[in-house]
């Protein structure tokens, strides 16, 4: 059954979730379109809300296709490589790093325009939930999986309305717990799952970070 839009997802999947109101549970969403959706998490979990940067690293002249993805979650950066995609499109280590240094570059500058100096929230030993509008190849969510996990939380969830049966399989070796509303075995794009799944702009992100302040010194970087 389709979601009305990115928020009606969130409030679902917070439902989903209530078990974990009253633990030290912090939110990370991939923006842009997981913002949203964390939003209505965090604001039902009455948890803090930060974010982990990732991209895909799509193969050149065919961005679409992921040869990979680069995620950055509080200055710790991880790799992930689609082999399969590498081999079959013939795809150099210099190409790839290549593209993988614009990826990143593309990370910093959504850095500055959505935290700014913003304090980040620390995830070391407490309850950390991955928010996403959805899943599709599962490239970006294993690497952002991944770069959170290297900050050292107590539990790991990924939590997503939407995503195909064998990616979900495939994901539950990077998390603790997976959460996720509805899976298909056919799936196609996760915008077929939303009425609205309209484009959201920089400005999205930052209005809906403002709605959850944080104060205090940013914890160092590990």
């Amino acid at each position: 059954m389709p979601f009305r839009d990115r928020k009606e997802a969130g409030q679902r999947l917070a439902e989903a979730l209530a078990a974990y109101r009253g633990h030290d549970v912090v939110v990370l969403a991939l923006p842009r379109g997981g913002v949203p959706v964390a939003a209505e998490v965090a604001a039902a979990l009455d948890a803090p809300l930060d974010l982990v940067l990732v991209r895909k690293i799509g193969v050149p002249f065919h961005e679409e296709l992921a040869m990979g993805a680069v995620a950055d979650a509080a200055g710790h950066p991880c790799t992930v490589r689609n082999a399969d995609v590498i081999a079959m499109t013939g795809t150099d280590e210099a190409t790839f790093d290549a593209v993988r240094a614009g990826q990143l570059q593309e990370i910093e500058r959504r850095r500055a325009a959505y935290l700014g100096d913003r304090r980040r929230v620390d995830v070391a030993g407490r309850l950390a939930l991955l928010v996403d509008d959805g899943v599709a190849t599962g490239a970006t969510t294993r690497a952002a999986l991944r770069a959170v996990r290297r900050q050292g939380p107590a539990k790991l969830v990924l939590a997503v309305p939407v995503a195909p049966t064998d990616t979900l399989a495939e994901l539950r070796a990077e998390a603790d717990e997976v959460v996720c509303l509805e899976a298909y075995p056919e799936f196609g794009a996760i915008g077929l799952y939303y009425v609205d799944f309209r484009q959201l702009s920089d400005e999205d992100v930052t209005s809906i970070l403002r709605r959850f302040p944080l104060t205090g010194p940013s914890p160092p970087l590990r």
